[in-house]
């Protein structure tokens, strides 16, 4: 079990964003593909696949699709710009760069990513990097093996890690694995100092094996109403599952619905200004099941959770979270 303290300082992404390499897309194909037995010298059609999808990317157009024809593994894409959907088919892999990202979303637009492994080999940062608006779809991906850096905490050691600058983002997360990462397996953490409403669904994800399982956290000073779901999902031998900490400019509203936190320091652990409900869960064999120190208590249950034989089931939760019939 990690007993490094789980905390996440915001820190400004815009020198990040500012000085990452460029990476131009002036294709004009609809969709373009990578093989194992590709070449980046190849124009990336199906009869003549690339091998990587930074060259794949480059040849398609805008609102294009990137298809993995087999297995292999195809590398990172430093930037993307525009609306695109990249297609590993379940089995297209990629090692993060040492000190980087495997994807890194810096235009506004919509962004699919399906079926891929992203590892970080225990040198790389993040997994997926999500610094824009419009919407992002994670499904059926596997993120692993990235490690924390204390020198920048903000942005270092996550699976995935959404953190939009600006604008409004739906995201959707699901069916996919966050696992033995040195910071957080998914991360919502907006530094957007307008007001967005942005709507989140984190769905059938299991988060084992790293500092914090689910984060949610909206200490930035951001203003708007923020949402989102987490269902059918277990966070597993984290430090802590499940963490919903809201700040004081925005509306925080966090469903958590048929989740099974086990073996973790803490399950599930909400606080500030956050509106939490929390129901057909089961929280066990925790340190501690629940902590709610949330402001006026806005943490709520639906009295069908089964909170049982953690080390402490509550810890200022269960005295005063507010039950619902």
């Amino acid at each position: 079990m990690k007993s490094r303290a789980f905390c996440f300082a915001l820190l400004s992404v815009i020198a990040i964003v500012a000085s990452a390499p460029a990476q131009a897309q002036n294709g004009s194909l609809t969709r373009s593909f990578v093989s194992s037995a590709g070449s980046d010298s190849n124009p990336c059609t199906i009869t003549q696949p690339c091998a990587s999808f930074a060259r794949a990317y480059i040849a398609v157009g805008p609102n294009g699709i990137i298809t993995a024809l087999d297995p292999g593994k195809y590398g990172p894409l430093p930037n993307i710009f525009t609306n695109l959907t990249v297609n590993g088919n379940g089995w297209a892999a990629m090692t993060a760069p040492a000190k980087g990202a495997g994807i890194t979303i810096i235009g506004s637009g919509n962004v699919t990513l399906i079926g891929l492994e992203i590892d970080g080999a225990d040198a790389a940062y993040n997994g997926i990097v999500e610094y824009s608006s419009g919407s992002l779809t994670v499904e059926n991906c596997t993120l692993q093996n990235f490690v924390y850096d204390s020198s920048n905490p903000a942005l270092t050691g996550n699976g995935i890690l959404i953190q939009p600058t600006s604008g409004t983002l739906n995201f959707t997360i699901s069916n996919t694995t966050v696992s033995n990462n040195g910071q957080g397996g998914v991360v919502y953490s907006p530094i957007n100092n307008g007001s967005p409403s942005d709507n989140g669904v984190i769905d059938h994800v299991i988060a084992n094996g790293n500092v914090g399982g689910i984060l949610i956290d909206t200490t930035a000073p951001i203003g708007g109403t923020i949402a989102i779901t987490v269902s059918n999902a277990i966070a597993s031998g984290n430090s802590q599952g499940i963490i919903v900490i809201g700040g004081s400019s925005a509306t925080t509203k966090v469903s958590i619905d048929n989740v099974n936190a086990s073996g973790n320091a803490v399950g599930v652990n909400a606080s500030g200004k956050s509106q939490v409900l929390l129901g057909r869960s089961v929280i066990t064999g925790n340190n501690v099941g629940v902590i709610n120190s949330t402001t006026s208590s806005t943490f709520y249950t639906m009295q069908n959770n089964v909170i049982l034989d953690n080390d402490t089931d509550g810890y200022s939760s269960l005295s005063t979270a507010k039950s619902l019939h």
